[in-house]
Protein backbone atom coordinates (compact mmCIF):
# COMPACT_ATOMS: atom_id res chain seq x y z
CA UNK A 1 0.00 0.00 0.00
CA UNK A 2 1.05 3.56 -0.62
CA UNK A 3 -0.07 6.48 1.54
CA UNK A 4 -0.07 10.06 0.25
CA UNK A 5 -1.48 13.29 1.63
CA UNK A 6 -2.65 16.45 -0.04
CA UNK A 7 -4.50 19.51 1.16
CA UNK A 8 -7.59 20.83 -0.61
CA UNK A 9 -7.84 24.58 -0.05
CA UNK A 10 -10.89 26.77 -0.36
CA UNK A 11 -9.33 30.23 -0.93
CA UNK A 12 -12.41 31.96 0.50
CA UNK A 13 -12.08 30.32 3.90
CA UNK A 14 -8.41 29.24 4.08
CA UNK A 15 -6.59 32.37 3.00
CA UNK A 16 -3.91 31.77 5.64
CA UNK A 17 -2.71 28.81 3.55
CA UNK A 18 -2.48 30.95 0.42
CA UNK A 19 -0.57 33.60 2.35
CA UNK A 20 1.83 31.04 3.82
CA UNK A 21 2.68 29.78 0.33
CA UNK A 22 3.46 33.27 -0.99
CA UNK A 23 7.19 33.03 -0.25
CA UNK A 24 10.04 31.29 -2.10
CA UNK A 25 11.70 30.44 1.23
CA UNK A 26 8.58 28.82 2.66
CA UNK A 27 8.02 26.88 -0.56
CA UNK A 28 11.64 25.69 -0.40
CA UNK A 29 11.16 24.53 3.20
CA UNK A 30 8.11 22.46 2.27
CA UNK A 31 9.81 20.94 -0.76
CA UNK A 32 12.89 20.01 1.24
CA UNK A 33 10.84 18.41 4.02
CA UNK A 34 8.70 16.53 1.52
CA UNK A 35 11.75 15.25 -0.39
CA UNK A 36 14.17 14.51 2.45
CA UNK A 37 11.93 14.06 5.48
CA UNK A 38 11.90 15.75 8.92
CA UNK A 39 14.62 18.29 9.76
CA UNK A 40 15.37 20.69 12.58
CA UNK A 41 15.71 24.46 12.22
CA UNK A 42 19.51 24.36 11.96
CA UNK A 43 19.42 21.75 9.22
CA UNK A 44 16.87 23.74 7.24
CA UNK A 45 18.88 26.94 7.58
CA UNK A 46 22.07 25.21 6.47
CA UNK A 47 20.47 23.42 3.52
CA UNK A 48 18.68 26.53 2.26
CA UNK A 49 21.48 28.96 3.15
CA UNK A 50 19.13 31.20 5.11
CA UNK A 51 19.44 32.84 8.55
CA UNK A 52 17.95 30.82 11.40
CA UNK A 53 15.66 33.74 12.21
CA UNK A 54 14.19 33.61 8.70
CA UNK A 55 13.66 29.85 8.91
CA UNK A 56 12.11 30.09 12.39
CA UNK A 57 9.57 32.73 11.37
CA UNK A 58 8.77 30.83 8.17
CA UNK A 59 8.25 27.58 10.07
CA UNK A 60 5.94 29.36 12.51
CA UNK A 61 3.79 30.67 9.65
CA UNK A 62 3.70 27.31 7.87
CA UNK A 63 2.71 25.54 11.07
CA UNK A 64 -0.08 28.04 11.75
CA UNK A 65 -1.43 27.31 8.26
CA UNK A 66 -1.33 23.56 8.86
CA UNK A 67 1.31 22.94 6.19
CA UNK A 68 3.86 21.47 8.58
CA UNK A 69 3.97 20.17 12.13
CA UNK A 70 6.70 20.46 14.75
CA UNK A 71 7.77 18.57 17.84
CA UNK A 72 10.37 19.64 20.39
CA UNK A 73 13.01 17.06 21.23
CA UNK A 74 16.05 17.02 23.48
CA UNK A 75 19.31 17.94 21.80
CA UNK A 76 22.92 17.73 22.92
CA UNK A 77 22.61 21.31 24.10
CA UNK A 78 19.08 22.20 25.12
CA UNK A 79 16.26 21.30 22.75
CA UNK A 80 15.53 21.33 19.04
CA UNK A 81 12.37 21.74 16.98
CA UNK A 82 11.83 18.97 14.42
CA UNK A 83 9.73 19.97 11.40
CA UNK A 84 7.65 17.59 9.26
CA UNK A 85 5.59 18.41 6.16
CA UNK A 86 1.91 17.50 6.59
CA UNK A 87 1.15 17.11 2.88
CA UNK A 88 2.93 16.50 -0.41
CA UNK A 89 0.69 18.69 -2.53
CA UNK A 90 -1.74 21.58 -2.14
CA UNK A 91 -4.85 21.78 -4.32
CA UNK A 92 -6.59 25.15 -4.59
CA UNK A 93 -10.23 24.86 -5.59
CA UNK A 94 -11.54 27.84 -7.54
CA UNK A 95 -14.90 26.19 -8.14
CA UNK A 96 -17.99 26.16 -6.00
CA UNK A 97 -17.44 23.54 -3.31
CA UNK A 98 -20.57 24.37 -1.42
CA UNK A 99 -24.18 25.11 -2.05
CA UNK A 100 -26.68 26.32 0.50
CA UNK A 101 -30.22 25.06 0.22
CA UNK A 102 -31.93 26.54 3.26
CA UNK A 103 -31.00 29.05 5.91
CA UNK A 104 -30.40 26.31 8.47
CA UNK A 105 -28.76 23.78 6.13
CA UNK A 106 -25.40 23.75 4.35
CA UNK A 107 -24.74 21.30 1.53
CA UNK A 108 -21.33 20.55 0.02
CA UNK A 109 -20.96 18.42 -3.12
CA UNK A 110 -17.47 16.91 -3.36
CA UNK A 111 -16.34 15.23 -6.61
CA UNK A 112 -15.11 11.72 -5.81
CA UNK A 113 -11.66 12.43 -7.26
CA UNK A 114 -10.94 15.32 -4.89
CA UNK A 115 -9.73 13.13 -2.03
CA UNK A 116 -6.89 14.67 -0.03
CA UNK A 117 -5.44 11.54 1.57
CA UNK A 118 -5.49 7.93 0.49
CA UNK A 119 -4.10 4.45 1.07
CA UNK A 120 -5.30 1.83 -1.41
CA UNK A 121 -4.37 -1.65 -2.59
CA UNK A 122 -4.98 -3.46 -5.88
CA UNK A 123 -7.15 -4.30 -7.62
CA UNK A 124 -7.78 -0.58 -7.91
CA UNK A 125 -8.36 2.13 -10.47
CA UNK A 126 -10.09 5.31 -11.55
CA UNK A 127 -11.92 6.39 -14.65
CA UNK A 128 -13.67 9.46 -15.99
CA UNK A 129 -16.64 9.56 -18.32
CA UNK A 130 -14.11 9.59 -21.18
CA UNK A 131 -11.81 6.72 -20.22
CA UNK A 132 -9.42 5.08 -17.77
CA UNK A 133 -7.23 7.42 -15.70
CA UNK A 134 -3.61 6.30 -15.44
CA UNK A 135 -2.87 2.59 -15.02
CA UNK A 136 -5.16 -0.09 -13.67
CA UNK A 137 -4.20 -1.91 -10.46
CA UNK A 138 -1.36 0.54 -9.71
CA UNK A 139 -1.99 2.36 -6.39
CA UNK A 140 0.30 5.23 -7.42
CA UNK A 141 -2.26 6.14 -10.08
CA UNK A 142 -4.38 7.60 -7.27
CA UNK A 143 -1.86 10.50 -7.24
CA UNK A 144 -2.55 11.31 -10.92
CA UNK A 145 -3.72 14.95 -11.26
CA UNK A 146 -6.45 13.74 -13.61
CA UNK A 147 -8.08 12.03 -10.63
CA UNK A 148 -10.12 15.22 -10.26
CA UNK A 149 -12.09 14.09 -13.33
CA UNK A 150 -12.94 10.70 -11.82
CA UNK A 151 -16.52 9.48 -12.00
CA UNK A 152 -15.76 6.01 -10.67
CA UNK A 153 -13.01 4.71 -8.40
CA UNK A 154 -12.41 1.34 -6.80
CA UNK A 155 -9.94 -0.50 -4.59
CA UNK A 156 -9.66 -3.68 -2.55
CA UNK A 157 -8.47 -2.40 0.85
CA UNK A 158 -7.67 0.99 2.30
CA UNK A 159 -9.46 4.33 2.16
CA UNK A 160 -9.89 7.69 0.51
CA UNK A 161 -10.35 10.79 2.66
CA UNK A 162 -12.07 14.05 1.74
CA UNK A 163 -11.69 17.44 3.39
CA UNK A 164 -14.89 19.50 3.48
CA UNK A 165 -15.04 23.13 4.64
CA UNK A 166 -16.68 23.45 8.05
CA UNK A 167 -18.88 26.43 7.23
CA UNK A 168 -20.98 25.92 10.35
CA UNK A 169 -17.94 26.73 12.50
CA UNK A 170 -17.05 29.74 10.38
CA UNK A 171 -20.55 31.14 10.84
CA UNK A 172 -20.78 30.11 14.47
CA UNK A 173 -24.09 28.36 13.80
CA UNK A 174 -25.59 25.50 15.79
CA UNK A 175 -25.50 22.02 14.27
CA UNK A 176 -28.13 19.38 15.03
CA UNK A 177 -26.91 16.68 12.63
CA UNK A 178 -24.36 15.90 9.94
CA UNK A 179 -25.10 13.69 6.97
CA UNK A 180 -22.91 12.04 4.30
CA UNK A 181 -24.34 10.29 1.24
CA UNK A 182 -22.77 8.54 -1.75
CA UNK A 183 -23.38 5.69 -4.20
CA UNK A 184 -21.42 2.56 -3.24
CA UNK A 185 -20.95 -1.12 -4.01
CA UNK A 186 -18.50 -3.92 -3.30
CA UNK A 187 -15.62 -4.58 -5.70
CA UNK A 188 -14.82 -7.96 -7.26
CA UNK A 189 -13.08 -8.79 -10.56
CA UNK A 190 -16.04 -8.92 -12.92
CA UNK A 191 -19.22 -8.53 -10.88
CA UNK A 192 -21.19 -10.53 -8.33
CA UNK A 193 -24.43 -9.55 -6.61
CA UNK A 194 -23.42 -11.82 -3.72
CA UNK A 195 -20.08 -10.35 -2.63
CA UNK A 196 -20.44 -8.70 0.79
CA UNK A 197 -18.05 -5.97 1.84
CA UNK A 198 -17.83 -4.02 5.10
CA UNK A 199 -17.55 -0.35 4.12
CA UNK A 200 -16.65 1.97 7.00
CA UNK A 201 -17.11 5.71 7.39
CA UNK A 202 -15.05 7.95 9.67
CA UNK A 203 -15.53 11.64 10.39
CA UNK A 204 -12.68 13.59 11.97
CA UNK A 205 -10.92 10.30 12.85
CA UNK A 206 -14.02 8.98 14.64
CA UNK A 207 -15.33 5.60 13.47
CA UNK A 208 -18.99 6.41 12.79
CA UNK A 209 -20.40 3.14 11.46
CA UNK A 210 -19.87 0.28 9.02
CA UNK A 211 -22.35 -0.73 6.33
CA UNK A 212 -22.13 -4.12 4.62
CA UNK A 213 -22.60 -3.85 0.88
CA UNK A 214 -24.33 -6.97 -0.47
CA UNK A 215 -22.44 -7.11 -3.76
CA UNK A 216 -20.93 -5.62 -6.91
CA UNK A 217 -23.73 -5.02 -9.40
CA UNK A 218 -23.36 -5.65 -13.12
CA UNK A 219 -26.66 -7.22 -14.19
CA UNK A 220 -27.55 -4.13 -16.23
CA UNK A 221 -25.90 -0.89 -17.27
CA UNK A 222 -26.08 1.94 -14.76
CA UNK A 223 -28.47 4.72 -15.69
CA UNK A 224 -25.60 7.20 -16.12
CA UNK A 225 -22.71 4.80 -16.79
CA UNK A 226 -21.13 5.72 -20.17
CA UNK A 227 -21.45 3.29 -23.09
CA UNK A 228 -17.69 2.75 -23.39
CA UNK A 229 -17.48 1.21 -19.89
CA UNK A 230 -17.53 -2.57 -20.26
CA UNK A 231 -20.82 -4.17 -19.28
CA UNK A 232 -18.89 -6.85 -17.36
CA UNK A 233 -17.61 -4.16 -14.98
CA UNK A 234 -19.26 -2.52 -11.97
CA UNK A 235 -22.32 -0.66 -13.27
CA UNK A 236 -24.08 0.91 -10.31
CA UNK A 237 -24.28 0.92 -6.54
CA UNK A 238 -26.66 1.70 -3.72
CA UNK A 239 -27.19 5.24 -2.46
CA UNK A 240 -26.27 5.16 1.23
CA UNK A 241 -26.64 7.92 3.82
CA UNK A 242 -24.78 8.09 7.12
CA UNK A 243 -26.33 10.54 9.59
CA UNK A 244 -24.93 11.53 13.00
CA UNK A 245 -27.38 13.03 15.53
CA UNK A 246 -27.13 13.98 19.15
CA UNK A 247 -28.39 10.51 20.10
CA UNK A 248 -26.31 8.31 17.80
CA UNK A 249 -25.47 7.39 14.21
CA UNK A 250 -27.76 6.03 11.52
CA UNK A 251 -27.46 4.48 8.07
CA UNK A 252 -30.57 5.08 5.97
CA UNK A 253 -32.56 5.90 9.09
CA UNK A 254 -31.55 2.78 11.05
CA UNK A 255 -29.48 3.34 14.18
CA UNK A 256 -26.17 1.51 13.85
CA UNK A 257 -23.88 2.99 16.52
CA UNK A 258 -23.79 5.19 19.60
CA UNK A 259 -21.39 7.73 18.07
CA UNK A 260 -22.96 11.12 18.75
CA UNK A 261 -22.59 14.49 17.11
CA UNK A 262 -20.54 15.79 20.04
CA UNK A 263 -17.97 13.02 19.51
CA UNK A 264 -16.99 14.61 16.18
CA UNK A 265 -15.81 17.86 17.84
CA UNK A 266 -16.97 19.91 14.85
CA UNK A 267 -16.50 23.15 16.75
CA UNK A 268 -12.75 22.46 17.03
CA UNK A 269 -12.02 21.97 13.32
CA UNK A 270 -11.93 24.36 10.36
CA UNK A 271 -12.60 21.41 8.08
CA UNK A 272 -14.53 18.15 8.27
CA UNK A 273 -12.56 15.08 7.23
CA UNK A 274 -14.61 12.21 5.83
CA UNK A 275 -12.87 8.86 5.28
CA UNK A 276 -14.51 5.97 3.45
CA UNK A 277 -12.96 2.56 2.89
CA UNK A 278 -12.49 -1.11 3.73
CA UNK A 279 -10.34 -2.02 6.73
CA UNK A 280 -7.72 -4.76 6.74
CA UNK A 281 -9.51 -6.48 9.63
CA UNK A 282 -13.01 -6.25 8.10
CA UNK A 283 -15.18 -9.34 8.54
CA UNK A 284 -16.17 -9.02 4.87
CA UNK A 285 -13.21 -7.41 3.04
CA UNK A 286 -14.94 -7.27 -0.33
CA UNK A 287 -13.54 -4.03 -1.74
CA UNK A 288 -15.36 -0.84 -2.67
CA UNK A 289 -16.64 1.07 -5.70
CA UNK A 290 -17.50 4.75 -5.29
CA UNK A 291 -19.70 6.16 -8.05
CA UNK A 292 -19.71 9.88 -8.83
CA UNK A 293 -21.11 12.07 -11.56
CA UNK A 294 -21.38 10.32 -14.91
CA UNK A 295 -21.56 6.79 -13.46
CA UNK A 296 -24.06 4.61 -11.64
CA UNK A 297 -27.71 5.34 -11.03
CA UNK A 298 -27.64 8.67 -9.18
CA UNK A 299 -25.24 11.04 -11.00
CA UNK A 300 -24.13 12.78 -7.81
CA UNK A 301 -20.94 13.70 -5.99
CA UNK A 302 -20.29 12.82 -2.36
CA UNK A 303 -22.77 14.99 -0.48
CA UNK A 304 -22.09 16.42 2.98
CA UNK A 305 -25.07 18.06 4.64
CA UNK A 306 -24.77 20.10 7.84
CA UNK A 307 -28.15 20.59 9.49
Amino acid sequence: MKSEASLLVDPETQFEVIRALASPVRIAILRLLDFEGPKNINQLAEALKQPQSTISSSVQMLEAAGLLSTVTEKARKGSQKICTATCSEVLISLGKLRQETRENEIVVAMPIGLYTRWTVSAPCGLCSTEGIIGLLDVPNTFADPDRMKAGLLWFSRGYVEYQFPNNARLRNTDVSAIEVSMELSSEVPGTSADWPSDISLEINDVDVATWTSPGDFGDKRGVFTPPWWKLAGSQYGMLKTWRVHGDGSYVDGVKVSNVRLGDLALEEHHSIRVRIGVREDANHPGGINIFGRGFGNYDQDIILRII
